[in-house]
């Protein structure tokens, strides 16, 4: 079972490296609303960072790595600052939708 769930990681981390599926897995996670969507987002967010190398986006976002894996663990906290650090690390941007129907 280990080794099914380490293939599994490493082909999500694979896929995580397209921009636009890395957009997709993000904004999937925040739009299933629940109690913890929060901590779901940031260990998603933490999926996209590995997949593109904690350290270079640590280094990218200004951020101690150290403290990037604290930020984005389910119990992260982050300022909205830190979050939009690490977000322009991975070339993605913060966006406010309606969430009205067009």
């Amino acid at each position: 079972m280990a080794r099914n769930m380490k293939k599994y990681e490493d082909d999500l981390s694979a896929r995580l490296k397209d921009q636009e599926y890395a957009v997709e897995y993000l904004n999937a996670v925040l739009e299933d609303a629940g109690d913890d969507q929060q901590e779901r987002f940031l260990v998603a967010l933490k999926d996209v960072a590995k997949a593109h190398g904690v350290t270079s986006v640590a280094h990218d976002s200004n951020v101690a790595r150290e403290a990037l894996y604290r930020v984005l663990s389910d119990k992260g906290n982050p300022e909205l600052a830190t979050l939009l650090s690490v977000l322009s690390a991975l070339g993605l941007k913060l966006r406010i939708d309606s969430g009205k129907a067009s």
